[in-house]
Protein backbone atom coordinates (compact mmCIF):
# COMPACT_ATOMS: atom_id res chain seq x y z
CA UNK A 1 0.00 0.00 0.00
CA UNK A 2 3.00 2.36 0.26
CA UNK A 3 4.24 4.34 -2.84
CA UNK A 4 7.93 4.32 -3.57
CA UNK A 5 8.88 7.52 -6.15
CA UNK A 6 12.34 8.88 -6.38
CA UNK A 7 14.40 8.94 -2.99
CA UNK A 8 14.77 12.34 -1.18
CA UNK A 9 18.27 11.54 -0.27
CA UNK A 10 20.83 9.44 0.71
CA UNK A 11 18.87 8.89 3.68
CA UNK A 12 15.74 8.25 2.00
CA UNK A 13 17.49 5.96 -0.12
CA UNK A 14 18.67 3.92 2.45
CA UNK A 15 15.55 3.49 3.82
CA UNK A 16 14.00 2.60 1.09
CA UNK A 17 16.12 -0.03 0.20
CA UNK A 18 15.74 -1.40 3.58
CA UNK A 19 11.99 -1.78 2.96
CA UNK A 20 11.88 -3.38 0.09
CA UNK A 21 15.04 -5.81 1.42
CA UNK A 22 13.79 -9.69 1.20
CA UNK A 23 10.37 -8.77 0.29
CA UNK A 24 7.92 -8.38 -2.78
CA UNK A 25 6.51 -5.18 -4.40
CA UNK A 26 5.28 -4.18 -7.77
CA UNK A 27 6.64 -2.02 -10.38
CA UNK A 28 3.20 -0.04 -12.32
CA UNK A 29 4.33 2.11 -15.59
CA UNK A 30 2.10 3.98 -16.94
CA UNK A 31 2.01 5.25 -20.55
CA UNK A 32 0.06 7.73 -22.71
CA UNK A 33 0.12 7.80 -26.40
CA UNK A 34 -1.42 11.17 -27.58
CA UNK A 35 -2.28 12.51 -30.73
CA UNK A 36 -4.45 15.55 -31.98
CA UNK A 37 -7.06 13.18 -32.47
CA UNK A 38 -6.89 10.33 -30.02
CA UNK A 39 -5.17 9.01 -26.87
CA UNK A 40 -4.73 5.44 -25.85
CA UNK A 41 -3.52 5.09 -22.06
CA UNK A 42 -2.71 1.76 -20.60
CA UNK A 43 -0.19 0.51 -17.19
CA UNK A 44 1.62 -2.80 -16.79
CA UNK A 45 2.64 -4.22 -13.45
CA UNK A 46 5.91 -6.37 -12.55
CA UNK A 47 6.44 -8.07 -9.39
CA UNK A 48 10.34 -7.60 -7.99
CA UNK A 49 11.59 -9.79 -5.47
CA UNK A 50 14.18 -8.63 -3.33
CA UNK A 51 16.97 -10.18 -1.70
CA UNK A 52 17.55 -10.53 1.95
CA UNK A 53 20.21 -7.20 1.98
CA UNK A 54 22.57 -6.31 5.39
CA UNK A 55 22.97 -2.75 5.82
CA UNK A 56 26.50 -2.68 4.74
CA UNK A 57 25.36 -3.73 1.60
CA UNK A 58 22.56 -1.18 1.30
CA UNK A 59 25.10 1.34 2.33
CA UNK A 60 27.40 0.76 -0.33
CA UNK A 61 24.65 0.04 -3.17
CA UNK A 62 23.53 4.09 -2.25
CA UNK A 63 26.92 5.59 -1.50
CA UNK A 64 28.65 4.00 -4.87
CA UNK A 65 25.94 3.96 -7.21
CA UNK A 66 23.91 7.09 -6.22
CA UNK A 67 20.37 5.82 -6.73
CA UNK A 68 18.59 9.03 -6.52
CA UNK A 69 16.97 9.10 -9.62
CA UNK A 70 15.49 5.72 -9.24
CA UNK A 71 12.24 4.96 -8.11
CA UNK A 72 12.21 2.63 -5.05
CA UNK A 73 15.98 3.51 -4.69
CA UNK A 74 17.12 1.10 -7.66
CA UNK A 75 17.74 0.65 -11.38
CA UNK A 76 17.05 -3.25 -12.08
CA UNK A 77 19.56 -3.06 -15.13
CA UNK A 78 23.32 -2.69 -14.20
CA UNK A 79 24.43 -2.86 -10.44
CA UNK A 80 20.69 -2.79 -8.92
CA UNK A 81 19.96 -6.52 -10.94
CA UNK A 82 22.30 -7.65 -8.16
CA UNK A 83 20.28 -6.94 -5.47
CA UNK A 84 16.91 -8.79 -7.27
CA UNK A 85 16.07 -11.89 -6.31
CA UNK A 86 13.40 -12.48 -9.25
CA UNK A 87 10.79 -10.57 -11.23
CA UNK A 88 7.05 -12.16 -12.38
CA UNK A 89 6.16 -9.64 -15.37
CA UNK A 90 8.37 -8.00 -17.88
CA UNK A 91 11.59 -6.82 -17.23
CA UNK A 92 11.55 -3.16 -19.22
CA UNK A 93 8.29 -2.35 -17.19
CA UNK A 94 10.44 -2.47 -14.19
CA UNK A 95 13.45 -0.70 -16.20
CA UNK A 96 10.50 2.27 -17.30
CA UNK A 97 9.29 1.61 -20.39
CA UNK A 98 7.20 -1.74 -20.98
CA UNK A 99 8.41 -2.15 -24.78
CA UNK A 100 5.84 -4.69 -26.05
CA UNK A 101 3.11 -3.37 -24.88
CA UNK A 102 4.46 -0.14 -26.18
CA UNK A 103 4.66 -1.78 -29.65
CA UNK A 104 1.41 -3.27 -29.42
CA UNK A 105 0.01 0.30 -28.08
CA UNK A 106 1.56 1.92 -31.43
CA UNK A 107 0.48 -0.96 -33.82
CA UNK A 108 -3.33 -0.03 -32.39
CA UNK A 109 -2.23 3.27 -32.65
CA UNK A 110 -1.30 3.27 -36.35
CA UNK A 111 -4.39 1.18 -36.96
CA UNK A 112 -6.78 3.74 -35.75
CA UNK A 113 -4.92 6.52 -37.41
CA UNK A 114 -5.23 4.66 -40.90
CA UNK A 115 -8.86 3.74 -40.74
CA UNK A 116 -9.32 7.34 -39.67
CA UNK A 117 -7.33 9.33 -42.37
CA UNK A 118 -9.45 6.38 -44.63
CA UNK A 119 -13.09 7.22 -43.73
CA UNK A 120 -12.11 11.41 -44.19
CA UNK A 121 -11.15 10.45 -47.98
CA UNK A 122 -14.34 8.35 -48.43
Amino acid sequence: GKVYGKPRDIADAKAMLQALSGKTHTVITGVTLTSLQKQISFAVSTEVTFAALGDDEIDYYVETYRPLDKAGAYGIQGKGSLLIQGIQGDYFTVMGLPVAKLYRGLQQFETDFKKEASNLHE
